[in-house]
């Protein structure tokens, strides 16, 4: 079950943190992956290093926030390997300014970078799909997957602009999974991944101490999950992997919340 070979399979953010699991991940289910990423550094690195374990990689340097560029990495890929059918919109991110600490008021918010974070999330999402999801359409099938937040399902204190960017990736994900439904087949479909609290380089500031102990938002967030602990990004390969198989046929327009139970837990 859940083999992917002879698909091939681009993952924007290919090279952070969430995205190169998910490369490494997908590779070893048989896709073919595109590691579609800003740095070129990092990217051709995890290429390497897929090719070095036996399985197939290749690497674009791509802006999610610009067309053109979008456009032309697209018409590489089908001229060198025909078709694509997975797309997983892994570029986003959060910036400490989008955020409203305890002791800062949301007046001094600074906008600039509440925007920015809306751009990379939503935009970088909307953009990819755009141009990505076309080829797919026009095939009548493929996959993607859209990186939701926890802070999209409810709102959480503190991430003001991710969890608004996130919460419009939700509801897009939904409106695309019908879009493509209605006017290209059922073999067009779009899901989201929602992971829960992971230890990771963009979120440490929030949940933890420089020391590498639990902020006290650290351990609020682990107090409010019934499992106890934060996640790993190893344990949202499955629900990737199955989203984007052909298992998953009968998928779209839905959210795989992979949190600990974090979100089914109101703490009473």
């Amino acid at each position: 079950m859940f083999d992917l070979t002879g698909k091939v399979a681009l993952v924007t953010g290919g090279s952070g943190i969430l995205g190169r699991t998910m490369c490494a991940g997908l590779a070893k289910q048989g896709a073919t992956v595109m590691i579609l990423d800003r740095n070129p550094e990092s990217g051709e690195a995890l290429k390497a290093e897929i090719l070095a374990s036996g399985f197939q990689a290749d690497f674009f340097e791509t802006d999610v926030l610009n067309l053109d560029i979008l456009k032309a990495v697209r018409e590489k890929i089908l001229s060198k390997y025909g078709h694509i059918d997975i797309l997983i919109n892994g570029a986003g991110g959060n910036m400490p300014k989008a955020s409203i600490q305890p002791d800062q008021r949301f007046f001094d918010l600074d906008v600039s970078a509440v925007r920015a974070v809306m751009e990379l999330n939503y935009f970088g999402t909307l953009y990819s799909t755009m141009v990505f999801a076309e080829p797919m359409c026009e095939q009548g099938k493929g996959s993607i997957i859209n990186i939701s937040s926890a802070s999209a399902e409810r709102p959480l204190t503190v991430v003001m602009g991710y969890g608004s960017a996130k919460a419009a990736v939700k509801n897009l994900t939904q409106w695309l999974a019908v879009e493509f439904a209605t006017k290209y087949g059922e073999g067009v479909r779009v899901n989201a991944l929602t992971p829960g609290f992971l230890l990771t380089d963009q979120n440490r500031f929030l949940v933890a101490t420089p020391e590498g102990d639990l902020s006290p938002r650290g351990k609020l967030i682990v107090n409010n999950t019934p499992m106890r602990r934060l996640g790993d990004p190893q344990e949202l390969l499955a629900a990737v992997v199955y989203l984007a198989s052909d298992e998953a046929s009968f998928v779209t327009g839905t959210t795989a919340i992979v949190d600990g139970g974090f979100d089914a837990f109101y703490g009473v």
